[in-house]
């Protein structure tokens, strides 16, 4: 099987991560694409939302997506939170398995400085997307083709909070449960 890894923090999941992960799949040929919530992050704030939050959104965002799964494994307590260990997981769970690693050319860039670079690109291969006003050297990787969406997740909690509609930019489910549990606010 050929399976996409697309990791995040999922604070909350938006109609970008939905779009990336439909383009990787077609441009691809994914048979799955993985979607990995992150526990401990490394490199940048924690996640506003709780973790059971951000795994109720991913559901009622995935719902209806055959391809789509949710793979909860950075949440654990015991978690590392690196890609690395992730992807060593999951190589020993899929040894047959064809695993691209899904990120945006902001991580690209900043890739040297992640745990054992040279371990993830041995665990899987990497799959590029442009990312606005981000720059970096794609040579040697998967570039995935896709318009870029001006969609980003800090600017959704920023709107939520003033009590705005955030609907454009989620799942029409993701809206109506961050507006009845008033996450972001």
């Amino acid at each position: 099987m050929k399976v996409g890894v697309l990791g995040g923090t999922f604070d909350p999941v938006h109609k970008a991560h939905l779009a990336m992960a439909r383009a990787a799949a077609e441009q691809l040929g994914l048979d799955e694409v993985l979607f990995v919530p992150t526990g401990k992050t490394h490199y940048r704030r924690p996640a506003r939302a709780e973790p059971r939050e951000r795994l109720a959104m991913l559901r009622l965002a995935l719902g209806g997506e055959p391809r789509f799964r949710i793979d909860e494994r950075e949440l654990a307590a015991e978690a590392t939170g690196y890609t690395v260990d992730t992807l060593r997981a999951l190589r020993r769970e899929r040894p047959a398995d064809a695993l691209y690693l899904l990120i945006g050319t902001d991580q690209l860039a900043a890739f040297g400085a992640w745990r054992d670079p040279e371990e993830v690109k041995r665990l899987a291969r990497l799959a590029v997307f442009e990312r606005p006003g981000a720059r970096a050297d794609v040579s040697g990787v998967q570039v995935v083709a896709m318009a870029p969406l001006a969609i980003s997740a800090s600017g959704i909690r920023s709107r939520a909070a003033r009590g705005d509609d955030v609907s454009d930019a989620v799942p029409p489910a993701v809206a109506a449960y961050i507006r009845e549990h008033g996450l972001y606010r």
